[in-house]
């Protein structure tokens, strides 16, 4: 009962100190009073919830008590009791609402706050992070942002980093309509923040903050070129493309080839691409048959598809380069080497699409004879036997290719038998998965064709339009129905989304191919950076830089 009666006596005192500042015209000659509302910080816990709300609120008016009443409120939020917690935590942004010299302070208490385990508790941190944002959002942001650049700091917490990149994620970015104004000025400063936090990120992390930078206006559809530009510095930046490259190093690999496919819709867009395509030409297509396996159909695949948007400059300086690996990938006759269907799709893809914008580059590469007037036409010199080697081994792939086909196209009538006789959900689920690989398979099997078909001509006229979808790229649907799955002369008009490597070995009978083409080499190796997993149970993202942080 003393107890209660000291508790209730302490509120009231509480009370009359609130009323008497409220009522008072100039609040700073109330000092006393502001103190015994301090000093309650150190009583019961009623007393302290109604001083967890009284301190912020008359904070303004006591400028010679800031630092003795923030510490007594920053006390209140260590309490142990839930109730005194929240409330001080409520409370937290009245204190830089006038006084903003504190907002950085407030920030970083609440960005450590994030950590807390208690729903209520989360939500009150939440929401009073949002009130401070709302109140001073540059000021906001940046103290935020400070606790994902301290990567060198040793008393860092990963765990407040990664709560505060949560909430970031979660809760900004989602509202930058309404938070980032005047909005040039504020995306600008945002991006700037991102770009500082860059230093030590995942993949994942990464794929985060530029999916984010792709939705702001400055990097839009009519963004100039020169913000374009500062995006591909950024990828590239994370690619580290002014590294030495080591063949050893799988996390290199992976933060290049994830960080091209990144840089893809900004080449469409009309960024350049040079760097990347010169350190691939330079340090990576040298060593291709080093990197891992899983890794060599997404570096074609990203090759392929950024070849339209090469310069021909470019395109020239690495033609060399893809001749070489596609006459690898397209052997001669009788080898009996194991033929990689996918990537000679990609490689002559991109060969075609080098070609165009440089076609007398291919004179001395494959002995055509294509005139431009330029001395680099070397018309004088004799390259017939690179000419005949070139077009041979274009004739072997298409023999290759056609015998492909016909299995494919025996293959896809008995899953349609299957299929009709299938009793479960699960047994059609894995026909119906069967069916969309062999129809990727005839779709590479197809596009193979439709170009090699030009490039025996002594004078070809390489394809640099979009007449040819590539296999893994959602097909184009005819307005018509389509019987091309059933005959394999036409792309079918649908595909599995996904990138299948259709792989088949010469010299096999026949017999059992069917099952084999569709159940084993057709399994798909990697999904080329549009998403899915590794085929070894890993992310795409790569991992973690320095801190040993991976995102799975």
């Amino acid at each position: 009962m003393a107890d209660a009666a000291e508790e209730a006596k302490q509120i009231e005192k509480l009370y009359e100190f609130g009323e008497r500042l409220n009522e008072a015209k100039d609040k700073s000659q109330s000092v006393r009073d502001y103190e015994g509302i301090i000093d309650a910080t150190k009583t019961s816990l009623k007393a302290k919830q109604l001083a967890a709300q009284l301190i912020p609120r008359f904070f303004k008016f006591f400028p010679n008590l800031s630092s003795r009443a923030l510490n007594a409120h920053f006390d209140l939020i260590e309490e142990e009791d839930l109730a005194v917690r929240v409330q001080a935590i409520r409370g937290l942004p009245l204190f830089c609402k006038d006084t903003k010299e504190y907002i950085s302070k407030i920030v970083d208490i609440l960005g450590q706050l994030l950590t807390a385990e208690e729903i209520v508790e989360r939500d009150a941190v939440h929401k009073a992070l949002m009130s401070v944002l709302r109140q001073d959002v540059k000021e906001s942001l940046t103290a935020l942002f400070k606790n994902i650049w301290n990567v060198e700091d040793p008393s860092q917490d990963d765990t407040i980093r990664d709560k505060v990149l949560c909430f970031i994620r979660d809760k900004v970015f989602p509202l930058k309509v309404e938070l980032l104004r005047p909005q040039e000025e504020m995306e600008k400063h945002v991006t700037d923040l991102i770009k500082k936090s860059l230093g030590d990120v995942t993949g994942a992390e990464f794929r985060m903050f530029m999916d984010f930078l792709k939705s702001l206006s400055i990097f839009g559809e009519k963004a100039p070129p020169e913000h374009l530009t500062e995006l591909i510095g950024i990828i590239e930046g994370q690619a580290d493309l002014d590294a030495q490259f080591d063949v050893s190093d799988a996390d290199h690999i992976d933060r290049l080839i994830s960080c091209l496919f990144m840089a893809l819709p900004f080449f469409v867009r009309g960024a350049s691409g040079s760097k990347f395509l010169n350190y691939l030409n330079k340090h990576i297509i040298p060593v291709f048959d080093k990197l891992p396996e899983e890794r060599k159909l997404d570096l074609l695949k990203a090759l392929a598809e950024i070849s339209p948007h090469t310069t021909p400059q470019d395109s020239r300086q690495i033609l060399p380069s893809v001749v070489q690996l596609l006459k690898k990938y397209m052997p001669r006759r009788k080898i009996g080497e194991e033929t990689n269907f996918t990537y000679v799709e990609c490689l002559l893809f991109s060969f075609h699409h080098l070609a165009h914008k440089a076609p007398n580059a291919t004179n001395n590469l494959c002995g055509y004879k294509i005139v431009t007037g330029q001395p680099s036409d070397r018309l004088g010199e004799d390259f017939l036997e690179y000419y005949k080697d070139f077009t041979e081994r274009l004739s072997s792939v298409e023999d290759l290719t056609r015998a492909t086909m016909k299995k494919l196209t025996q293959g896809m009538a008995g899953h349609n038998k299957a299929m009709a006789a299938a009793k479960s959900d699960e047994a059609k689920d894995i026909i119906k998965t069967q069916k969309q690989n062999t129809t990727t398979g005839l779709r590479t099997c197809n596009n193979i064709l439709a170009m090699t078909k030009p490039l025996h001509s002594k004078t070809p006229v390489f394809i640099g339009d979009k007449s040819v979808n590539l296999s893994w790229k959602e097909a184009i649907k005819p307005s018509v129905p389509s019987s091309a799955t059933a005959t394999g002369l036409k792309r079918p008009a649908t595909a599995a989304n996904g990138s299948n490597n259709l792989v088949t070995k010469k010299g096999r009978g026949a017999g059992g191919m069917q099952n084999q083409l569709v159940n084993r080499a057709l399994e798909g190796i990697s999904y080329g950076g549009r998403g899915g997993g590794r085929g070894r149970g890993r992310g795409r993202g790569w991992a973690g830089r320095g801190r040993g942080r991976g995102y799975r």
